[in-house]
């Protein structure tokens, strides 16, 4: 009954959709969401900016959660529920939609003549969109099952805008999205802002927008001498445990003999014992800005996950690459480009070599690589003001 809903619901959808081309659109209404009606990523932080400097246009986040619009209210914000009389009203009349994905991060059937800015979530380091030739994706760009198709239109909607950050990031994302080069606005990531900032500012940032529960944490973790973060990719072997061999007690020795603490960003699927505690180890919820929390770590514990890119542009930080099923991944993956002419940092491949990488602080940072990353993935935008830049080339301000 549940699909048959679903499918109902989809087609009433589908029949509204042609009709939002009618409504007249206006460049006086600046409209944001996110996916899931989070409040998340770089949409988040694009609109505040917003609406501390853009005065002459009204900036209205829409959202299929009321508690993320109860939220941004309480900042003092404009925030509708998409499904209530003006959160639909907003969503036809604005002409720029700012997303982090797809049109779904507001509502795909209201984007008629909408011109859309997707921001996307990060820089690619495997096939993304229209570059996916294999994977539980191919069935929707690849083998095109009606299904799959018919339940994410927003994956083919083309979006106007994308934000990119040089000319190699330009060419990966014009053949992903099949959009030109020239709909490529070279300006980084408003999320990534945070990590540039002097700590004055992030203190305040943090202070102004962020929940009570992360406050805590970031005075919790300064406490510690060392802040290690783990951050995997997501596999389905990581479903019981972070890897084969991970040993949670052993991790949470070593890192209490070197006064260290080690946040655990799990993915939503893994499962955790919480009735475990450790004293040294902290599991983060899905629920926590990690861009508030990466500037007050020292280094960062990831495989193939392109968090790698965001953290070098903080200096003075580290990255242990533990790579343990490297072969085996790699081999199943399909990567835009060789992964170890494109990567930096401390390579590990067992669980005991990562032991004894992070005991004997056997993971400096070489800052002669670092740069050529930082080059190649984020150009002339690395340390700029990426919100300041993506509304001048927008000519939204001078």
């Amino acid at each position: 009954m549940k699909q048959v809903a679903k499918f109902i619901a989809y087609l009433l959808c589908y029949a509204f959709y042609p009709i939002s081309y009618l409504f007249p659109r206006t460049d006086k209404i600046l409209v944001f969401g996110s996916y899931r009606g989070a409040f998340n990523d770089n949409t988040k932080y694009l609109f505040l900016y917003a609406n501390e400097h853009i005065t002459d246009r009204k900036v209205v986040w829409i959202s299929t959660k009321q508690s993320t619009v109860k939220h941004i209210r309480s900042l003092g914000y404009e925030a509708y529920s998409v499904m209530s009389l003006k959160g639909l009203w907003y969503a036809l009349r604005g002409k720029y939609w700012f997303v982090n994905s797809y049109t779904s991060d507001i509502a795909f059937f209201l984007a008629g003549n909408a011109i859309v800015v997707n921001l996307w979530h990060g820089l690619p380091m495997k096939t993304i969109e229209f570059g996916i030739t294999q994977g539980e994706l191919a069935k929707r760009y690849v083998k095109k099952q009606f299904s799959d198709i018919f339940f994410h239109p927003a994956s083919f909607r083309r979006p106007d805008f994308l934000i990119s950050t040089t000319s190699f990031i330009d060419e990966i994302f014009s053949t992903s999205f099949r959009i030109q080069k020239s709909q490529c606005i070279q300006a980084g990531y408003p999320r990534d802002g945070l990590l540039q900032m002097p700590k004055e500012k992030v203190e305040t940032f943090i202070s102004r927008y962020e929940s009570a529960e992360t406050k805590a944490l970031v005075e919790k973790i300064q406490q510690y001498k060392i802040v290690f973060v783990y951050m995997p990719t997501w596999r389905d072997s990581q479903r019981e445990c972070f890897a084969n061999g991970f040993d949670l007690n052993a991790l949470n020795t070593c890192a209490a003999a070197q006064n260290a603490c080690v946040l655990m960003k799990p993915h939503a699927n893994t499962i955790i014992d919480k009735s475990i505690e450790y004293s040294n180890l902290i599991f983060l919820d899905g629920n926590v800005d990690m861009y508030c929390i990466l500037p007050y770590t020292h280094v960062l514990i990831t495989d193939y996950s392109s968090i790698l890119y965001d953290y070098i542009l903080m200096p003075d930080k580290h990255v242990i690459l533990f790579h343990y099923d490297y072969e085996e991944y790699v081999n199943s993956r399909e990567f835009i480009f060789d992964i170890q002419d494109n990567i930096v940092g401390r390579k590990v491949y067992t669980f005991n070599e990562l032991i004894r990488v992070i005991s004997t602080n056997d993971y400096t940072m070489d800052t002669t690589a670092r740069q050529k990353i930082l080059d190649k993935f984020w150009g002339e935008t690395s340390g700029k003001n990426s919100c300041e830049l993506i509304f001048k080339k927008l000519h939204f301000i001078d």
